[in-house]
């Protein structure tokens, strides 16, 4: 038996499969339409057209875009609150901030609504003193209210919680034993940190996508299980983690962001693996594009994200810019005249135009065609492609003759367009964030990244790209590479100073205890187990925390404090050494480490260099170029082109652009040297 561990990333187009066998030497890749009205049925088709035995598979990880999409398009389930009394608009009120900058316009629903929100007498204070005894009658009460009212999932959310969660707990066990179902959320359980808002509000996201997650993860063991698969599922986590389904049924909130987290971690293991340790992630799918900042090899983690307006999830996740920029985003003439690319997309039913489904209005993908970027023949997924010519006359009617552009042109104007929105949401995870983009490498994945991803280097000013040996499938090499993952954090809130570090030691003990028991009962082959603490801290008066590695069992305050005082000299070139250091909260995470994948695995399926298997006229800056046509798998370690050329393979196309230069790496990465266009 080989016993395969897969990777499934499922995208708002394509579901994207990567198996790789335990020894190291052998992959498979499938590339299959993605269903949007049950994921799992692409999924089992993607696994169908890998061609192996799911009784083989060792380990199995899904990223899964369930969660996420629910709360952008605002189609999760009914929800009830139950809160201190005095909070029921805690998720309306928020932090004040507004949907657009300027003026007083715009609105907000929260995704609890206002009659599905119940107050009950009870209080904590902020050291966990009791102030007012819970009323348990009260909670009684509500439960029977909430369900009268036909509310699937209930969050049980009360104030200070974080320091004594008695109250939480009591309720929980209350609602339970009346809930039809398991979808009962409490607060503490999913965040155990101070700030009642985020803490309300990602529980309330929990809630809001549980069912959804919980049923469809649920049908998708299921059938697994009936195709032979005997392992247990394991879901990415925003963090780049790892967690087992019911797990991640149970802490739905940590799956938000969890295919584009898999993405970013693939990206800096596969460029550090190179020697680009500082790189651009730029994950561009047929719906979306996803951009990451990686600096010396590691992901920027954030330990809070807006999901949408007024919709924070606090808990770490891999930092991930997302715009609706993709290959099926939808170019169209607005009110004023003005051509606009996204953000609306047309999936991948019925996707573009080209793709022959029904689709009627003009894509990225469409113009990429029209200007012989794209083969109509080899685009995976398309079993009746449109003719060329046809594709051509609706960007010329439906875009060129209003801008008084012909096919071409208009096409061009499409990328130009597109290639503006990518460029600024690099713009916003490097330039705005103190780095220069030219300082790094832009690393380009998904079906249509590499198909941008000279050009959009050239408007940065970027003088290297980096495109994997399997692009369109990174994210799910990414699900392969992932740990299994558990964070804690508990909210400490005292002087650094007067804390006993025999006390801190215990909350960090309690924190290994339990990862290690979840990590445990995952019941998933692991390698190794690593422990990471670490502290928030910030001097008083200070609204944002600085975070430091610290030691456990050993926690000295005096210590900590020095490390806290050089490392933010470093960072901010100050010291503040005389005012007080507060411990906001104490962090941990346990990874359960899984093996590694040698980075060679793939450059070893190359074969020998071939000439360019044919030509086609393929524009560039206005102009026609007889540009070469190669196979990916045909490009030898070593090899070196010069644009332009493009590069086809089964899940991405790769253009070189005119004045472009590219060689394969000893990993079978293409290394593009951007240059200037002849």
């Amino acid at each position: 038996m080989e016993n395969w561990q897969v990777g499934v990333d499922v995208g708002g187009t394509f579901t994207d499969i990567m198996a790789v066998g335990r020894n190291g030497r052998t992959f498979r890749v499938a590339k299959v339409p993605s269903t949007p009205g049950d994921q799992s049925k692409g999924v089992i088709a993607g696994l169908l057209a890998l061609g192996i035995p799911l009784a083989e598979v060792t380990s199995f990880v899904h990223g899964t875009t369930v969660g996420t999409n629910a709360i952008l398009e605002r189609k999760g389930v009914r929800c009830g609150l139950i809160t201190t009394t005095g909070f029921r608009d805690m998720l309306e009120l928020g932090r004040r901030t507004r949907p657009n900058l300027y003026g007083l316009t715009g609105s907000f629903d929260a995704i609890i609504p206002r009659d599905c929100r119940v107050e009950v007498p009870e209080r904590m204070g902020a050291a966990g003193q009791v102030i007012t005894p819970l009323d348990e009658a009260a909670v009684r009460r509500a439960v029977a209210a909430l369900l009268e009212a036909g509310v699937e999932a209930l969050v049980i959310h009360f104030l200070h919680s974080y320091a004594n969660p008695a109250h939480e707990l009591r309720a929980a066990a209350i609602a339970r034993a009346h809930w039809p179902n398991r979808h009962v959320t409490v607060g503490h359980e999913i965040l155990r940190e101070v700030r009642e808002f985020e803490r309300g509000s990602t529980a309330a996201v929990n809630a809001y996508i549980q069912p959804l997650l919980w049923r469809y993860l649920s049908r998708l063991e299921e059938e697994l299980a009936a195709n032979g698969m005997n392992r247990k599922l394991l879901i990415m986590q925003g963090n780049a983690g790892t967690m087992t389904a019911r797990a991640a049924s149970d802490r739905a909130a940590q799956t938000v962001m969890s295919g584009p987290a898999a993405g970013a971690l693939a990206a800096a293991r596969i460029g550090s693996e190179a020697g680009y340790r500082n790189v651009i992630a730029c994950d561009m799918g047929g719906t979306s594009f996803d951009v990451s900042l990686i600096k010396d090899g590691q992901p920027a983690l954030s330990a809070e994200k807006d999901v949408a307006y007024g919709v924070p999830v606090r808990v770490p996740m891999i930092d991930v810019h997302t715009i609706g920029a993709g290959g099926g985003s939808i170019a169209r003439i607005d009110k004023a005249g003005l051509l606009q690319v996204g953000p609306g997309s047309a999936g991948s039913w019925p996707g573009p135009i080209c793709y022959g489904r029904g689709g009627s209005e003009p894509t990225v993908t469409d113009a990429n065609l029209v200007l012989g970027r794209l083969d109509p023949a080899a685009m995976p997924g398309v079993e009746h492609p449109v003719p060329v010519d046809r594709v051509r006359d609706m960007i010329e009617r439906v875009i060129g003759r209003p801008l008084g552009l012909d096919a071409r042109a208009a096409a061009a104007a499409i990328l130009a367009v597109a290639t503006n929105h990518l460029a600024g949401a690099i713009r916003m995870v490097s330039i705005e964030r103190g780095e220069d983009p030219r300082d790094y490498a832009v690393f380009a994945f998904g079906g249509a990244g590499a198909l941008h991803a000279t050009a959009l280097a050239r408007e940065l000013g970027i003088p290297k790209v980096l495109v994997p040996r399997y692009p369109g499938a990174t994210s799910a090499l990414g699900c392969i590479l992932a740990d299994l993952r558990h964070d804690f954090v508990r909210s400490v809130g005292r002087p650094l100073l007067d804390c006993d570090g025999a006390e801190m030691d215990a909350i960090l003990a309690e924190h290994r205890a339990a990862g290690e028991a979840q990590v445990a009962d995952d019941g998933v082959p692991i390698e190794g187990l690593v422990v990471k603490h670490e502290a928030d801290l910030l001097f008083r008066g200070q609204s944002h925390v600085f975070r430091i590695p610290v030691t456990g069992p050993g926690f000295d305050p005096g210590r900590v404090f020095a490390t806290f005082c050089q490392l933010y000299r470093a960072r901010f070139e100050i010291e503040l050494g005389e005012m007080r250091a507060m411990l906001a909260s104490l962090r941990t995470t346990v990874l359960g480490t899984r093996r590694s994948i040698d980075g060679g695995l793939f450059a070893r399926h190359a074969a020998p260099a071939e000439p360019a298997i044919r030509q086609r006229e393929v524009w560039f800056d206005g102009r026609g170029w007889e540009t070469a046509i190669l196979r990916r798998e045909h490009l030898a370690v070593g090899a070196t082109i010069s644009g332009p050329a493009i590069i086809e393979q089964l899940d991405a196309t790769t253009v070189l652009d005119p004045g472009a230069s590219l060689t394969v790496d000893p990993s079978g990465n293409l290394v593009i040297a951007v240059g200037d266009i002849a």
